[in-house]
């Protein structure tokens, strides 16, 4: 069974860090393409960053030069440094895996940023 699990987010002051984790079981972690995204209710989810099984990073305009995505594929594990943060970071942060056709997501970790 898939398993891709978010951790990390939280309450932060404008202007301060997070770093979101996503641990991701039953695949072959390092075969995959992964991926952040971010969603506010009432909108579409959006692209933060992604990096492929080979270490390549993409980021949107909005996190870029702000946003560092990483993985770790000795523990199945991919990261989001967010520094800088913006009350417009404000989102439901969503990993995902694709390979392929196949894309896994998982369930979110709440970020908000507010004074």
């Amino acid at each position: 069974q898939v398993q891709l699990v978010e951790s990390g987010g939280g309450l932060v002051q404008p202007g301060g860090s997070l770093r979101l984790s996503c641990a991701a079981s039953g695949i072959t972690f390092s075969s995959y393409a992964m991926g952040w995204h971010r969603q506010v209710p009432g909108k579409q989810r959006e692209l933060v960053a992604t990096i492929t099984n080979g270490g390549t990073t993409n980021y949107a305009d909005s996190p870029k030069g702000r946003f560092t995505i990483s993985r770790d594929n000795a523990k199945n594990t991919v990261y989001l440094q967010m520094n800088s943060l913006k009350p417009e970071d404000t989102a439901v942060y969503y990993c995902n895996a694709r390979r392929g056709t196949v894309t896994y997501w998982g369930k979110g970790t709440l970020v908000t940023v507010s004074s």
